[in-house]
Formats: structure tokens, C-alpha cells, sequence
């Protein structure tokens, strides 16, 4: 007798385990669609599905109904013009949604092949479909012939290149791609932050290679990680029924490192002005790595050529500057002014703390917001290089911001900003990892639209060495929907309790408002 799972699925969908089927079959009461045979999977049992009613499964013995016919997808939202975007570029990537047979447009992988996909791109690997996409992409100039030495190139040996040599885009076909759709909406009809954030990383990290390649396309012997993101704001609301577009390229570069902005770009038809089409912008700093010693690589440098492209390298070098300037100042101690601002800061606090009775009620202690997520990292979550792709642990981060925000302020929030991301130490597989959020502070002076600033902070614990390590810092900004601040809504203020929250509010507080800190000094 074959052996017979049954579990109830959506749309009454059954498993069925046969050892003698030439093909996977995904079956419900009116749809079939087939893939091919596995011939490399032969000595696994096939799944195939079968309509079944929940209370009177069909019997072992009884033959099974398939109906086939080719599978379409003829949804449409119907409130976007497909032609608001216009014809994808030359280097734009094509996005398609992942729940296509994925065995249909991939060869079989040839154990024995000495240009065989990188692990991460194998089936049943996590990834988004654009990180699909683009890790693709970005395998394809792995694979280039090429003669490079083992070692990084030295300086003499690099070419300078343009930002249009790196410019790349991906387009979401949102408004004609219902599953794509729906892979990216989330409960309340909007996109799925935490998955484009996920996305604008693997983004960035494929301008990053193609910057670093060489006159030929092909990758140098470099491992490019994420280092740190900058000031993503939020400029307009992103629809999940309107197509998209995400277009990057390289627009600062240092000995080692390098600077990527991204702009994610939603015409809408009511946009009369272009610059209104604007949705988000963001910047990524990636750095260059030999990957045999792990030391610092130099890299192409960047010639910018537009007025444009020399206004944004002007803005990056002040970034770089301003980041040089602020590890300067936290190596030294506090002055008078900052030490009162720190004892102004943790007065009410103490309050909390011995007169509970008497504090403010409208007040909270930042440890009283706090919530914590652990996982296990699996090697279905790692990148290109065998580690955890960075976008992941993003995306991890602002779920858990998202709830952070969501349980303080009693409504569900609207993300705004990632005001900063550091990526400190990589986090491997199996690795256990421990996400520890809190709002930090809230800003009240716009009572229609009060700010939210949420802490996150990423461990790699090792049990068996009674350690734990810092491995990234995550800092978001989140707001309350307009309908329930007009619904009685009302924000508390947040309020540290020790010496070491005062300081973290504080060293945000300045990192949010540079002008300030430059008027007191």
C-alpha cells in the first residue's frame, strides 16, 4: 500500500506521497499545473496534490481526478497603468514571482561542473525574488572566463569608472503580477517594508560587484559586505498595486570602501511633477575585503561625470567626513554641558524608580517597551559568500521594530525612516542569534504626527562559550496612522532609567539633529 499523508490545506489541498509519479502535480478542485520530471530527485518520493474533501478523504484504492490545462495569470489590479513605467533599460534585471516551477528555467546542477550556481541560488534556498533576481545576476559575472590572480589587485592594477557603469534597476510588475503582488503586500494592504529593505540590500550589493569588476565584467577576489546604511527615508507612501522601480549606482568611493544610493521610484498618474514620483532614497556603505586575509582591499575608484553625480559625491564625502569626526568625539568623555543634559534626562526617570506612585502618567521607562526575538540562523537565510545575507537581518529588525512600536502605542504604526544600520560582525550559520528592541525616545511636538525612534539591537550568543557578542545595531522611525491619532489616540513619552539608556538617547538625539549639536559647540 502507498504510503498516504493527509493534512488539510486552503482550498481543501491534501499531500499525497506515490514513489511511482514521472511528475509533481499542484492540484485543487480547478487547477492543475505540471513540471517536469526530476530525474535527479528520482530516489526521493514526488508530491503530488489532490482535491480532497476535508471530512471524507478519498480513499487509497480510489483513482484520483486531474484535470490539466496551461496555468495563466490573467489578474490585474486595474488601478495601474502598466505603461506608467516606461520600457526597462538595458541593465534593468527582470523580476519574477517564486512560486513559478522553478525547475522549468534552471538546468539541472551538475555536481561535477566547475561553473555551478553558488549554493544560495539552489532551490529551496531563502531568498526574495528580486534577491533571486539579482543574486543571478550577479552569479553570471562569477562565471565570466577570466585569468585574475589569487590575490586582491593592487592599486596600479585598478580603473577608474563611472557611476553609469554600475547604474542597475529592477522593475516590479505590481499592477500586472498578481502573485508578485501578493508576495509583497502585508495585512493592511501595503507593502511589506521589511521585505523591500531585504531587497534594496541584495540591490546594492550587486552595483557594489559591478563597480569592482574588471574591464572584462568579471568579479576580482573580493568579498563585498554590507558596512552600514544611512538616513533611508520614507518620501510617500509605496503602493503594492502600482508597478515599481528601484534604480542604484555607485556615487562615492574611498580607498577600501564605497557608497551606493538607491532610489525606489512609484509614478502615480495624480504626480504631475517627476521629482513627485520619488518614493524613497537610501545609501549603503560597502566595503572591500581580500578574501584570503580578510584585510582591506582597495578598489576602482569613481569619476563622476554629471553635475548631478558630482553633487551626490559632495554629499557622500561630508557623510564620510561626519562619520570620521563622530568616532573622533566618542572616544573622548563628556563635557559639563553633555553631563548636564545626561542628569537632566535621567531626572524623571529616577522618579520611576523610587516614587513610582508619583510619576508622570502619560511617561514610560524605555526597559517597559522592550521586546526580544531569537532565532537559529539556517543555511537557507546565507548570501552568496556562505554567511547570512544582510537584507535578512534587516528585515528581522524592523518585523521586530514593527512590534515594538505596535505594542507601545496600541495601534498598528506606519514606518517612516532607517535612520542607521551597522553591520559590526558577521553572523554565521548556526549562529544563535538574539534581536533585543525598545523605544528609545518619541517626539511629541507635532501632536498629528508624533515620532516613534526604536532600537535594535542583534546579539550572536554562543552558549557553549558564555559569550555574546554585538553583531549589528538597527535604528527605525515609525508614526501613528492619521486615523487614530483623529480616533483619541496619545503617545507617551519614553524616559530612560540608567546612566547607559540616557546616553544611547542622547548620542541618537545628536545623530538625528547635527545641526543642533554643531550650534551648541
Amino acid at each position: 500500500m502507498k504510503p498516504i499523508i493527509r493534512g488539510p490545506l486552503s482550498h481543501h489541498l491534501f499531500f499525497r506521497l506515490t514513489s511511482s509519479s514521472s511528475s509533481i502535480s499542484f492540484s485543487t478542485s480547478n487547477l492543475s499545473i505540471n513540471t517536469p520530471s526530476l530525474h535527479t530527485l528520482s530516489s526521493f518520493h514526488l508530491l503530488t496534490l489532490s482535491p480532497s474533501n476535508t471530512h471524507f478523504p478519498i480513499s487509497p484504492n480510489q483513482p484520483t481526478p486531474h484535470h490539466q490545462f496551461t496555468h495563466r495569470r490573467p489578474f490585474s489590479s486595474g488601478r495601474s497603468d502598466p505603461s506608467s513605467i516606461e520600457p526597462p533599460p538595458p541593465n534593468a534585471i527582470p523580476v519574477v514571482s517564486t512560486v513559478a516551477p522553478p525547475f522549468e528555467s534552471s538546468p539541472s546542477i551538475d555536481a561535477g561542473s566547475s561553473i555551478r550556481k553558488p549554493i544560495s541560488l539552489w532551490p529551496g534556498m531563502y531568498h526574495s525574488p528580486v534577491t533571486n533576481a539579482l543574486w543571478e545576476a550577479r552569479s553570471r559575472i562569477f562565471e565570466k572566463p577570466q585569468e585574475l590572480p589569487s590575490d586582491a589587485a593592487s592599486e596600479s592594477e585598478l580603473v577608474p569608472k563611472t557611476p553609469a557603469q554600475s547604474r542597475t534597476s529592477i522593475i516590479y510588475k505590481f499592477s500586472s503580477d498578481y502573485i508578485l503582488r501578493e508576495q509583497y503586500r502585508n495585512p493592511w494592504n501595503e507593502i511589506r517594508s521589511g521585505k523591500l529593505l531585504e531587497d534594496l540590500d541584495a540591490l546594492a550589493g550587486t552595483i557594489s560587484f559591478k563597480h569592482c569588476s574588471n574591464d572584462k565584467g568579471a568579479a576580482m577576489p573580493l568579498l563585498l559586505v554590507t558596512a552600514s546604511v544611512d538616513r533611508m527615508v520614507l518620501k510617500k507612501p509605496i503602493r503594492v498595486d502600482t508597478d515599481l522601480k528601484i534604480v542604484g549606482a555607485v556615487t562615492w568611493v574611498g580607498r577600501s570602501s564605497m557608497e551606493i544610493r538607491l532610489e525606489v521610484i512609484q509614478p502615480t498618474p495624480e504626480a504631475s511633477d517627476p521629482s513627485d514620483s520619488l518614493a524613497l532614497t537610501a545609501n549603503f556603505t560597502f566595503v572591500a575585503r581580500d578574501s584570503k586575509t580578510g584585510k582591506s582591499a582597495p578598489i576602482n575608484q569613481i569619476s563622476p561625470e554629471t553635475q548631478q553625480e558630482k553633487l551626490l559625491w559632495r554629499e557622500a564625502e561630508d557623510r564620510n567626513q561626519m562619520r570620521k569626526k563622530k568616532r573622533g568625539e566618542n572616544m573622548r568623555g563628556l563635557d559639563d554641558r553633555e553631563a548636564d543634559r545626561l542628569k537632566a534626562l535621567l531626572a524623571e526617570g529616577r522618579v520611576f524608580c523610587d516614587m513610582p506612585a508619583l510619576a508622570d502618567r502619560d511617561s514610560i521607562l524605555i526597559r517597559d517597551t522592550r521586546l526580544e526575538y531569537s532565532i537559529i540562523c539556517q543555511p537557507q537565510q546565507r548570501n552568496i559568500h556562505g554567511r547570512i545575507f544582510g537584507g535578512f537581518l534587516m528585515r528581522k529588525a524592523l518585523e521586530l521594530a514593527f512590534s515594538t512600536t505596535y505594542a507601545f502605542a496600541g495601534a498598528a504604526p506606519l514606518f517612516l525612516e532607517v535612520d542607521h544600520v551597522d553591520f559590526l560582525k558577521p553572523v554565521d550559520v548556526g549562529n544563535f542569534l538574539r534581536l533585543k528592541s525598545c523605544v528609545l525616545y518619541t517626539e511629541l511636538e507635532n501632536p498629528t504626527r508624533p515620532l516613534i525612534n526604536v532600537e535594535v539591537v542583534a546579539h550572536v550568543t554562543r552558549p557553549e562559550l558564555r559569550s555574546s557578542e554585538v553583531s549589528n545595531t538597527f535604528y527605525f522611525t515609525f508614526t501613528a496612522r492619521p486615523e487614530a491619532m483623529k480616533n483619541g489616540l496619545k503617545i507617551r513619552s519614553v524616559v530612560p532609567a540608567t546612566e547607559e539608556e540616557a546616553r544611547r538617547v542622547l548620542e541618537r538625539m545628536d545623530a538625528e539633529n547635527p545641526e543642533l549639536v554643531q550650534t551648541r559647540n
